[in-house]
């Protein structure tokens, strides 16, 4: 399915297949996630956390409020305050939303001492922050004031931080792959003029020069833009765009020397003394809200089969094929597998094919099928397979989307 860039917008595609929507009562910036909405995005997490367990991440949790002095100690209050919900005062204390999740992070590697053979330190988190945007930039998905970030820090030496950065961009490759997206360019985020950054010549010099080796050996070709960095240093953008061809941020990789100084971050080295950790900031997905915006409008509602609300429909032909239809739709969620019977109550055999056609895998039972086990095969591409015997087609459909794979069938 495609649409023509100027009509593709994933806030109408969202409430068109019910993925998503918001409330007044709620408030702007404030979606909330329908089943079919929950259901990508549930697999999109559980993805992400499967490949950073993989790659050697350690999943923590940590609290979406923190205490002012903690953004204090960052640099997020004196840098990022403007874009910050207002804090509350609890008692003599004050508490604020967090806009990020490097500092809870930070504190955590902290908590207790740490040997140079634990690192580097991979530590991942699906976590929630707040951003104050004003009301007239918010919209659908992309602009949002409660954000769901895929984040992760690595706590490494001077000396690991190429070959981590470098893994950091194979895990972002991997899942672009996987969802089927293609970036349009890889940009060298780097200060501009003001004074948004760290003031700290020495330590941005050195975190450029690290980013550069590792894009120079990548064999990407990137882009420098001043002005594009986080107030704690560089960063590689990973840059998406919309079928209207508008730009925006997908993925990134930053260096930050800045925080484990203010953090104070120390680990023994092998000569017995502290040193200091270079801290990785690193982001595969960057928010959940924005990637599945960004897929929403690339396939046009057509998601691959391990995203899609629904992966296998299953139509039976005629109410005597129900209970039939009742048992694939069984077998399939007894595997895993998302799967719906749309009856004949639901309209005329054509009328509920052209109602699933973004259903990626479509089994029609008639009475013949019902008898015999199998069912007729419609992909969403328009093919038609020849009858298969139900555990053949679960089968290879389950295979499909164990993999990631972006094909709907091969052969």
């Amino acid at each position: 399915m495609s649409e023509s860039p100027a009509v593709v917008d994933h806030r109408r595609l969202g409430r068109e297949l019910e993925l998503f929507d918001t409330d007044p009562l709620i408030g702007a910036g404030l979606p909330y996630w329908l089943p079919a909405g929950a259901a990508v995005r549930h697999a999109l997490e559980e993805y992400v956390r499967e490949a950073e367990r993989r790659a050697g991440y350690r999943h923590v949790y940590s609290p979406v409020l923190g205490k002012r002095e903690l953004y204090e100690i960052s640099g997020h209050w004196a840098h990022y305050r403007d874009d910050m919900f207002p804090p509350m005062d609890v008692g003599a204390e004050q508490f604020v939303m967090r806009p990020s999740l490097c500092p809870h992070h930070a504190v955590i590697f902290r908590s207790r001492a740490r040997s140079y053979r634990e690192l580097p330190f991979r530590m991942a988190e699906l976590g929630g922050m707040y951003r104050s945007e004003p009301s007239g930039v918010l919209g659908g998905l992309t602009r949002v004031r409660a954000i769901r970030l895929n984040d992760a820090h690595i706590f490494c030496t001077l000396d690991q931080v190429a070959e981590e950065a470098a893994g950091a961009l194979g895990l972002i490759r991997e899942a672009h792959a996987a969802m089927g997206i293609v970036p349009v360019r890889h940009r060298l985020s780097l200060p501009g003029p003001g004074g948004k950054y760290v003031a700290a010549p020495g330590m941005w010099e050195r975190s450029t020069a690290l980013l550069r080796e590792v894009l120079d050996a990548s064999g990407l070709d990137y882009e420098e833009a001043e002005g594009e960095a986080a107030f704690y240093g560089p960063k590689i953008d990973v840059q998406v765009a919309d079928p209207a061809g508008r730009e925006s941020t997908l993925s990134t990789v930053q260096v930050d020397f800045h925080q484990p100084e203010q953090f104070d971050l120390r680990y023994i080295g092998p000569d017995g003394a502290r040193h200091r950790p270079v801290m990785i900031h690193r982001s595969v997905i960057g928010s959940v809200e924005r990637a599945v915006a960004h897929l929403v409008e690339c396939h046009a509602g057509a998601f691959p089969a391990w995203l899609a609300p629904v992966q296998l429909a299953v139509l039976p032909v005629s109410d005597d094929a129900y209970e039939a239809a009742d048992r694939v739709a069984a077998r399939a969620a007894g595997l895993g597998l998302r799967a719906e019977v749309v009856g004949p109550e639901q309209g005329t055999l054509g009328a509920r094919v052209r109602a699933v056609r973004l259903v990626p895998y479509q089994a029609v039972i008639g009475a013949k099928e019902a008898a015999g086990d199998r069912v007729s095969v419609r992909l969403r591409d328009g093919r038609r397979l020849d009858p298969l015997p139900v555990g053949e087609l679960l089968g290879r459909i389950k295979e499909s989307v164990e993999a990631h794979a972006t094909g709907l069938w091969a052969g």
